[in-house]
């Protein structure tokens, strides 16, 4: 089912027709700690893309590269930036939808029971 579902699927991961589209038309840059590989057009260079590695998920490409792809950065992230600094955190994708989401103590989703109001509040009464 991988190669047949590969043919006709595009949400989670690159369809073989855009993967051959990307060779025939484009040079391979880079590539990503995820595995992400990335392109630029050969007749222009402006044009820039991605394959994701597994799910197709905007937010699984990281800041450096995601300048690239926007035209930010001229240069490839590993040339036309600075070196990561020891407190920058790696960046995740985006967490919505799963276990690891952000989740207040007040939430239906949380386990945590929401904490009584202090009293603080005063509602408004109309005159």
């Amino acid at each position: 089912m991988g190669m047949f579902k590969n043919l006709f699927t595009w949400w989670e991961g690159a369809s073989l027709g855009t993967v051959i589209n990307s060779r025939r038309n484009g040079e391979e840059v880079g590539r990503d700690d995820e595995g992400n590989v990335y392109f630029r057009h050969r007749k222009d260079p402006q044009r820039r893309w991605v394959i994701y590695q597994g799910s197709n998920d905007g937010s699984r490409v990281p800041p450096g590269w995601n300048a690239w792809l926007r035209g930010t950065i001229d240069d490839l992230p590993d040339k036309g930036l600075p070196p990561r600094r020891k407190f920058e955190q790696a960046p995740q994708p985006n967490l919505t939808g799963t276990m690891a989401a952000y989740r207040p103590g007040g939430s239906l989703a949380a386990k945590a029971i929401r904490p009584a109001s202090t009293g603080d509040y005063e509602a408004w009464k109309p005159e």
